[in-house]
């Protein structure tokens, strides 16, 4: 039996992003605090910016039984985690401490090269 490893990670990354969704619109400044620290602080763009986290997270839900909505699932994922991870290299001195820019910054990296290695495994799942 072969193991559907990107169908269990998009299952796992979309919990992630419903929890971070949900964080963001539950307790934004504790958000806030914890992840995004950067400028001053503004309940209303957090949640804002939740409803991305939210509505990303229930598609890739969708995606993990759908095998043909993968590529492009993963597709926009990549690209939406690689410009935000460009946005935080741009500002990672302006986060308080600067430390969490630096670990938002790699991290962020990371996540983006893991979007983009499933994203290559599902276009090839898609064709076989």
């Amino acid at each position: 039996m072969q193991r559907d490893t990107v169908g269990l990670a998009l299952r796992i990354l979309g919990v992630l992003q419903l929890a971070q969704g949900a964080l963001m619109v539950i307790a934004p400044h504790e958000f806030y605090d914890l992840v995004g620290p950067f400028g001053a602080y503004n309940d209303h763009y957090i949640r804002d910016v939740s409803t991305f986290y939210l509505a990303l997270g229930v598609v890739m839900l969708l995606a993990a039984g759908r095998p043909r909505w993968r590529p492009a699932v993963l597709a926009f994922a990549a690209l939406q985690v690689g410009l935000h991870t460009i946005n935080h290299i741009v500002d990672v001195g302006d986060a308080d401490p600067v430390g969490v820019g630096v670990f938002d910054a790699v991290s962020l990296a990371a996540l983006t090269a893991l979007y983009v290695w499933l994203f290559r495994r599902s276009e090839q799942e898609v064709i076989a």
